[in-house]
């Protein structure tokens, strides 16, 4: 049987759907590849320069030492993410979960806020690493997690905020409720409540049919892996891997080695027909 045909039915045959989803989800909707230093310097060349890789510009250290310099790096990032637009396979995927299941769940590791964006409902996504449209105090001075509604101007020529988003609580510097590399002092209260209602949600829905959708995940940083095969294990549930690279699983699971948004549209075709 041709792979998206198998996709299909799959996901025909559910009672609830799971979307979990890693970087390779935002790809389509033109936003960066950090896969690799390559990845990363092409995306931001002055980093190159300076000898710094991905991992080294998410963590906490700079907004500790030098906030102008973290807020540079993460203020592009909050802007760039304000500007995208999520792609089509985001609206398939809803149309699946509102038109064909009981219930659906987001786990997606990405900060972007794109599920919220395309209309998601807040109370069915889990953000296991955080969210860039919330600020915490760097310190902690407390628990708090608010809304990130800051403007923060970027010098593109030194990678350097011109604004430094303050706490309310202490006067000390606000940073991203992101959980970055090395990170002590992130505050997880909104991320352990969404994690909860994710728990209730499985569950509700131990006894009925799950088919997992994962997108653009990798091995890197294999949360959201993991979590896919979690759940295909012990809630004997199927996962449908889309990865263009690293997208084997074993069967009786689905291996589609394609971007995100062309197997979410080709497997919707396929849909179409069994509908």
């Amino acid at each position: 049987m041709d792979v998206y045909r198998k996709a299909a039915k799959a996901i025909k045959d559910a009672q609830v759907l799971l979307i979990t989803a890693g970087a390779g989800m935002g790809v389509d909707s033109g936003l960066p590849d950090f896969r690799g230093e390559k990845g990363f310097w092409k995306a931001y060349p002055l980093y190159e320069r300076l000898g710094l890789n991905f991992y080294e510009m998410a963590n906490p250290v700079h907004f500790e030492r030098d906030p102008a310099f973290g807020w540079g790096f993460y203020g592009h990032r909050l802007e760039l993410y304000r500007k995208t637009n999520p792609h089509e396979g985001f609206r398939i995927l809803l149309r699946w979960a509102e038109e064909l299941m009981d219930d659906f769940f987001v786990v997606t590791s990405n900060v972007d806020g794109q599920f919220q964006k395309a209309g998601y409902p807040e109370d069915k996504i889990y953000e296991i690493h955080g969210s860039i449209h919330h600020l915490q105090c760097i310190r902690p001075c407390c628990n708090e997690v608010w809304e990130n509604k800051e403007d923060i101007p970027v010098d593109y020529e030194t990678m350097r905020a011109k604004y430094i988003p303050k706490c309310p609580f202490c006067g000390d510097v606000a940073r991203p409720n992101v959980l970055m590399f090395g990170d002590f002092s992130w505050v997880g209260v909104r991320t352990y409540s969404q994690g909860r209602r994710f728990e209730k949600f499985l569950a509700c829905n131990k006894d009925k049919r799950i088919v997992v959708v994962e997108i653009g995940a990798g091995t890197a940083v294999p949360s959201i892996r993991h979590t896919s095969e979690r759940i295909g294990k012990n809630y004997n549930a199927v996962v449908i891997r889309i990865n263009p690279r690293e997208y084997h699983i074993s069967d009786p699971h689905i291996s589609i080695p394609e971007k995100g948004l062309k197997a979410l549209k080709l497997i919707d075709e396929e849909l179409r027909k069994l509908c």
